[in-house]
């Protein structure tokens, strides 16, 4: 208590000014922190098939969609390799700056 009543009028003042900016500061982080997510539905379509397909019919469509995956993951792989490269340049950037 001895502490408090030694302390000078304009010390008060500035551990008044010293709180509310560290209030300020962390009210400005909550504040940023939130943000609103956009709502993408999750529709799943299922494919409806006559039970008369003969086995040529199933193989062909099975062809028809390998292909349709093996393009999505092939340009899945090129977008992933240039992130990839995005980050390597800034992170080697940053080694040429010692950090």
């Amino acid at each position: 208590m001895n502490f408090a009543r030694a302390r000078e009028k304009h010390e008060w003042w500035f551990l008044l000014a010293s709180i509310c900016v560290v209030l300020v500061i962390g009210w400005a982080f909550v504040h940023d922190s939130y943000f609103e997510r956009a709502y993408k539905p999750n529709i799943i379509y299922v494919e409806s098939w006559p039970e008369n397909r003969t086995d040529e019919e199933i193989i062909a469509q099975q062809q028809i969609d390998l292909a349709k995956q093996r393009k999505e993951e092939a340009e899945f792989e090129r977008e992933r390799a240039a992130r990839q490269a995005e980050w390597k340049k800034i992170d080697d950037k940053l080694k040429s700056w010692g950090i």
